[in-house]
């Protein structure tokens, strides 16, 4: 896939920038959030599948199942914490998602310190589900001018290549977990995804910090080749 940048997005993006550096005493305390599609290939967030070349790289993607099968997951990270992983509908919806935002998300982030749950704040990309009405309503009420998101008070901007510690580093992760040898079932993809989400929480907490905090460095290299200084 290919996405041309549109009139108004540099802008739109170096506010994303400055308000992240500006912020960093935050970053600890903000819960990414994104779901990925996994299916008997592995790990798969096409959305975030970047090959930056100023020519075409015509890159291609094997196939070599003729049984097709995915699952939706849902991760989170706040600092060196992994929240997660849940199974979301296959074609999430503004009710499906709101309705996980409600009842499933507070029981996941029980695991998170008292202290570090009064004060985080929440992050989601543009996906479509993300910024339904109810979804917006919700956040607003939730996490009052405590959430980054489109509507939200730091605007997700649009086409923006997402660096968050699910997308350089967690997805990859999963993946090597879950591909190691061939899943042949959605049950078994299921648990595969469950034992690989087990094991990061036990080995990978330092690893989670460190991807955490290279956020304000990704932000401000991308801040740095807009602004030309």
């Amino acid at each position: 896939m290919v996405q041309r940048l549109e009139e108004g997005d540099e802008a739109r993006q170096l506010d994303l920038c400055r308000w992240v550096i500006a912020n960093c005493r935050l970053i600890p305390f903000i819960l990414f959030i994104n779901e990925a599609s996994s299916t008997c290939d592995g790990i798969n967030n096409t959305h975030n599948t970047h090959r930056w070349s100023d020519k075409n790289p015509h890159a291609i993607a094997e196939r070599n199942s003729q049984h097709r099968f995915s699952v939706n997951v849902w991760c989170g990270v706040i600092d060196s914490q992994l929240t997660g992983p849940a199974v979301l509908p296959n074609r999430l919806t503004g009710c499906a998602y709101v309705a996980f935002l409600q009842n499933k998300l507070p029981l996941l982030l029980e695991e998170v310190p008292f202290t570090k749950r009064m004060r985080k704040v929440f992050q989601h990309d543009r996906a479509p589900a993300h910024y339904s009405r109810l979804v917006t309503h919700h956040l607003n009420l939730t996490f009052p001018k405590r959430w980054i998101g489109r509507g939200g008070h730091v605007h997700w901007p649009p086409r923006f290549p997402d660096l968050t510690p699910l997308d350089f580093c967690l997805w990859g992760w999963m993946k090597s977990e879950v591909c190691k040898e061939k899943v042949n079932t959605r049950d078994e993809l299921v648990t595969r995804i469950m034992n690989s989400a087990a094991l990061i929480k036990q080995e990978r907490q330092d690893d989670l910090r460190r991807a955490t905090r290279t956020v304000a460095k990704g932000l401000k290299s991308a801040l740095k080749s807009m602004v030309g200084f």
